[in-house]
């Protein structure tokens, strides 16, 4: 199965059997990241996190 990332638009094929290829197909409104982007998205996610949880105790 062909698909596209929604962040950087870089298209891959995934099997057709796999967990998120099925989730694609029953639940069209479920969006495709790479594993670049969503690596990218968590460790920023992680350092915010991280930021506010030292703020809240300052």
């Amino acid at each position: 199965m062909k698909v596209q990332c929604i962040l950087c638009d870089k298209i891959e094929t995934i099997d057709d059997d796999s967990l998120i290829a099925k989730r694609l197909k029953n639940r069209p409104i479920h969006t495709y990241m790479c594993d670049e982007c969503h690596d990218r998205i968590s460790e920023k996610t992680l350092a915010n996190q991280a930021a506010k949880k030292t703020a809240e105790e300052i």
